[in-house]
């Protein structure tokens, strides 16, 4: 593993152990990036590198346009994806990919919860990754939907990936409500785009097994 930081962020690359192996960006909350490979190695996945991005600013750096709390007593969102994604495609992925021996197969974005929010807002920004996972994302932010609904991305996505836990949709926040509504308005999207694309549900709520529903996300991108 090499690590290096830029803009305030610790950036961890995980090798492949072939050259010219997919490279999966993870922007992750609080270094799991090492437990996520290890993971999805473990589940056998086809050779790729792993890009594990943290020390973000949750609600800065991850939302797409600023936005008032979602939880009673939380922070507001304000929008700062669109910097932290120049930071991404300008700094990060140049600098981690100078060092490749060969180029990359194919570029994939992750995320879990808000992460996986920015994951899927990186391809309407960028034209660099091809394949998407949106693993328990939070597509209930206020207008996200109809954002998705009503935009192209820069380049159609090869694949996506979207889970959630059955029990996220089980909530009295007015807000969060709708992540299921969402999540399958959206999937139905990508797929009369002619995307291939998956809606995987799991037992529990949001905070149960980040780690393995990741791996599984990353699994099912690789295997496309």
């Amino acid at each position: 593993m090499d690590q290096f930081t830029t803009g305030g962020k610790s950036v961890s690359v995980f090798p492949a152990a072939e050259p010219g192996a997919p490279v999966i960006y993870l922007n992750a909350g609080s270094g799991e990036g090492q437990q996520v490979y290890e993971a999805a190695l473990a589940a056998g996945c086809l050779p790729f590198a792993l890009v594990a991005i943290g020390d973000l600013g949750w609600n800065r750096d991850l939302a797409p346009w600023d936005s008032p709390a979602a939880f009673k007593g939380g922070e507001p969102f304000t929008g700062g994806a669109d910097d932290y994604l120049r930071l991404l495609v300008g700094d990060i992925l140049p600098r981690v990919e100078s060092s490749l021996t060969d180029a990359p197969a194919w570029r994939g974005i992750v995320g879990y919860s808000l992460a996986g929010l920015f994951a899927l807002y990186a391809i309407y920004q960028a034209d660099i990754f091809s394949r998407v996972g949106s693993i328990s994302g939070s597509l209930w932010f206020p207008g996200w939907r109809e954002y998705v609904l009503t935009h192209q991305p820069k380049r159609p996505p090869d694949c996506v990936y979207f889970s959630l836990g059955d029990r996220e949709s089980k909530t009295r926040n007015p807000v969060l409500i709708n992540i299921g509504r969402n999540t399958e308005d959206i999937c139905k999207h990508y797929r009369a785009m002619g995307t291939d694309t998956v809606f995987q549900l799991n037992p529990g709520n949001h905070f149960d097994h980040p780690v393995e529903r990741t791996a599984a996300g990353i699994a099912w991108l690789l295997s496309r």
